[in-house]
């Protein structure tokens, strides 16, 4: 059985560190995580009763369901009332609203937090580029082809085209089959996104934008390695001209 977790213990006057509800709640949401991962439940598996729950970790109803809520918010579980509790499937909520709030502030200072958001992405699409190689025959090229002209009729007519601009890199690294890497994009892309009518302009006019698409696609028809990696890297260079140090 969990060490018994009761939500009325005190600070220990020794160490100084907290050791009350808090403490004892974050204990307790540790505890659940670790019966799930103990009994190998899988997104989707429901949870034992709350009464089981109950007996097993030592504790009463108040803070279980406490408990059950924090982890709710980040994903951990899906409580859906009148049905019981599952494994959620932990989605990345939780780090695009932290991101963005922290894309807000920077907005505000030195585009620190930002520009440090886009190197992550452009360390992460780059490292993707042979991979992405090795995959090619599973690449929808006319997919690509598609997204890239709706960019550049958008372009035409002096607008961007940001649905499309994500619809090329879903596409790009879709065949690697790795849905982590799509939902980290996504969110990175969206946080950026985000922010964008709050940056300024650099040289990623809207017809610029579409041509550095452009060549990313071209050099990926061509099966290029280096093309592709010097296209990727003048893509990034203009977005990074956008939040150089104020």
């Amino acid at each position: 059985m969990a060490e018994h977790l009761d939500s009325t213990a005190v600070a220990t006057p020794a160490t100084g560190r907290p050791t009350g509800a808090r403490a004892n709640q974050r204990a307790l949401q540790e505890s659940i995580k670790r019966l799930i991962v103990d009994r190998g439940l899988t997104p989707g598996s429901p949870l034992p009763t709350e009464f089981e729950l109950m007996e097993a970790l030592e504790v009463s109803r108040h803070p279980l369901r406490e408990a059950m809520k924090a982890l709710e918010a980040v994903g951990i579980v899906d409580i859906r009332h009148g049905y019981g509790t599952y494994v959620g499937s932990v989605p990345l909520s939780a780090l695009e609203a932290g991101l963005a709030f922290r894309g807000a502030l920077s907005v505000r200072g030195d585009y620190a937090d930002i520009r440090n958001l886009l190197e992550v992405r452009e360390v992460l699409e780059t490292g993707l580029v042979g991979r992405v190689l090795a995959a090619y025959d599973r690449i929808d090229l006319a997919a690509l082809e598609d997204a890239v002209s709706a960019m550049e009729r958008q372009a035409r007519q002096g607008r961007y085209a940001p649905e499309q601009d994500w619809r090329f890199h879903e596409t790009l690294y879709r065949p690697l089959g790795n849905d982590l890497v799509l939902d980290l994009l996504q969110v990175f892309w969206k946080v950026f996104h985000a922010l964008d009518a709050q940056l300024p302009r650099a040289d990623d006019t809207p017809e610029a934008t579409a041509s550095w698409h452009r060549a990313i696609l071209e050099a990926l028809r061509a099966r290029d390695e280096a093309a592709v990696r010097s296209a990727m890297n003048e893509h990034f260079r203009g977005i990074r001209a956008r939040v150089t140090t104020r």
